[in-house]
């Protein structure tokens, strides 16, 4: 008992923390990714390594997942989001979340098996979507598309 409250039968919440980009074309068009092994494409990123800053995860997933060289001051803070996560069930996602745009070449290195660009028009529809019910999109996908590009 904490402060006169049983918590026996609750489950901690488990917590991943990670950053995530929000890429887009000049003509609009977001870039989503699919890591191998997986089938929802979510917004490109990664966890924090130990005593690295949210904006300095975001650089360097780019350059991991994308093969990607952005410059720090290009990405633009969009906020924190709190979400269920695509493919860890019993967790929690906390995502901080960046804008940019490029018009670079990409393709998918490391863990990434596919990256799709999603018009505006496709990026509005899955801003209507129910998070619990999106795939195959990631809820973070859902939320920032609602939230974050409105």
């Amino acid at each position: 008992m904490i402060g006169g409250v049983d918590h026996s039968g609750s489950t901690p919440v488990r917590v991943i923390s990670v950053s995530a980009v929000v890429l887009t074309r000049p003509d609009g068009a977001v870039v989503t990714v699919r890591k191998t092994g997986t089938d929802r494409f979510m917004l490109p990123g990664g966890k924090w390594e130990p005593g690295e800053s949210p904006l300095a995860c975001a650089v360097r997933e780019l350059g991991e997942e994308l093969g990607l060289t952005i410059a720090p001051e290009l990405l633009t803070p969009l906020g924190r989001f709190d979400t269920a996560t695509a493919n860890e069930p019993g967790f929690r996602l906390v995502s901080e979340v960046f804008a940019a745009e490029t018009e670079q070449d990409m393709e998918p290195r490391a863990e990434i098996a596919e990256a799709r660009w999603l018009t505006s028009a496709e990026v509005r529809g899955v801003a209507q979507l129910p998070e619990d019910r999106c795939a195959p999109w990631a809820p973070l996908l859902v939320r920032v598309a609602r939230e974050g590009l409105a």
